[in-house]
């Protein structure tokens, strides 16, 4: 079986960019947002889609709203723009249905994935920009496959090029952990799920 490295595929997209491309990243949360921001910003111009209807608690929407937004202020100035998508749960807890006994990690993340990239596509779409991605990939706990192959399929669909990405490869993953210390940032151990949460 022929597995695709994809760090190697966005080094390679990233060493062709003049810097006048525009990308709109979706972010789960600030420490994953960290390195992924650190990387791909000296390349495009960059805005952050905060899109996350699978966090199931609201204060733990808004804790990690809050935190991403005053990551991205107090780093990147006006530089970086953070867009908050529609905070809906049922649309979440809706796309899942009959999946809530599945593992971590298996069909019901993947729904999830489609879920959270259509939205950043979509908006990607809408707004003018050339690319889109998320930083999904950073986590050591997300399938990069699933997610970059989701990617393929939605930029062929929205007509907006997707951003390959392994960002946990070559050290980003403790790389993330080492600013979010840096920073102060509130770090969490579970998705946001409510299935994760009992895992």
């Amino acid at each position: 079986m022929n597995v695709k490295n994809y760090d190697k595929i966005q080094n390679q997209i990233l060493s062709e960019q003049k810097g006048d491309a525009k990308l709109l990243i979706h972010s789960c949360c600030a420490p994953c947002s960290s390195y992924c921001l650190e990387k791909v910003s000296p390349y495009f111009k960059v805005d952050v889609f905060y899109y996350n209807p699978n966090i199931t608690s609201e204060e733990e929407y808004n804790k990690r709203l809050v935190e991403e937004i005053n990551f991205v202020k107090k780093v990147y100035g006006n530089q970086i723009s953070v867009i908050s998508g529609n905070y809906n749960p049922k649309e979440f807890l809706q796309a899942v249905k009959g999946l809530e006994n599945e593992i971590e990690g298996g069909k019901r993340c993947k729904i999830c994935y489609l879920l959270r990239l259509e939205e950043t596509a979509k908006m990607a779409k809408e707004l003018g920009y050339d690319y889109f991605t998320t930083t999904l990939s950073v986590s050591p706990y997300k399938n990069a496959t699933w997610l970059n192959e989701i990617g393929e399929e939605l930029s062929i669909k929205y007509g907006v090029k997707y951003l390959y990405a392994d960002f946990k490869k070559s050290g980003g993953y403790l790389k993330s952990i080492e600013l979010s210390k840096e920073h102060g940032l509130y770090r969490q151990d579970y998705c946001g799920c409510e299935f994760s949460i009992r895992k």
